[in-house]
């Protein structure tokens, strides 16, 4: 087999024995890389820190990966001022926070034939969140729900990002 070894050095081709006793010699675990090269290639090294460290890194990869979730915002089209004006204000603290929000207004039996309300109330909110929020997929009426989606604006993500290190 041919051994590499910790500082990524050959060592030329050897039999496993002598590739055991060198891995032996120097506390380290001999590790079969490439099986299926000809001569197969092990390389000399501390197996249970690789592993340590691969765990590490995929967990830094976790943590930094930016998700993004979906708040829902329910309204009714017969949604009165001060409930609306509630609502919007958590529903601006899901842009802010940098969340991506869905704002559903249900319908109910015979408010189906005034959709146009719906619509002017989702209207609305795009016009009140057009500071701090962009609208990403237009009203759209599925079965007995109508909804939009809005985003936070570009300036809003770094805003996030300054307060999560400022934290």
């Amino acid at each position: 087999m041919r051994l590499i070894d910790d500082q990524n050095n050959q060592l030329g081709v050897l039999s496993v024995d002598a590739a055991l006793r060198i891995a032996n010699e120097k506390g380290l675990d001999l590790v079969e890389v490439a099986p299926q090269a000809s001569p197969p290639v092990c390389r000399l090294m501390d197996y249970g820190r690789y592993k340590f460290e691969t765990v590490k890194r995929e967990k830094d990869q976790r943590r930094k990966q930016n998700v993004t979730k979906l708040k829902e915002m329910k309204l009714r089209p017969k949604v009165a001022e001060h409930d609306f004006q509630t609502k919007f204000k958590g529903l601006r603290q899901f842009l802010e926070a940098g969340e991506k929000v869905k704002v559903t207004i249900m319908f109910r039996g015979r408010e189906m034939v005034h959709q146009e309300i719906g619509r002017k109330i989702l209207e609305r909110v795009a016009d009140d969140a057009r500071q701090f929020a962009v609208v990403e997929r237009q009203p759209l009426l599925e079965g007995k729900n109508l909804f939009m989606i809005l985003a936070p604006s570009r300036g809003q993500g770094a805003t996030k990002e300054q307060a999560a290190t400022s934290a």
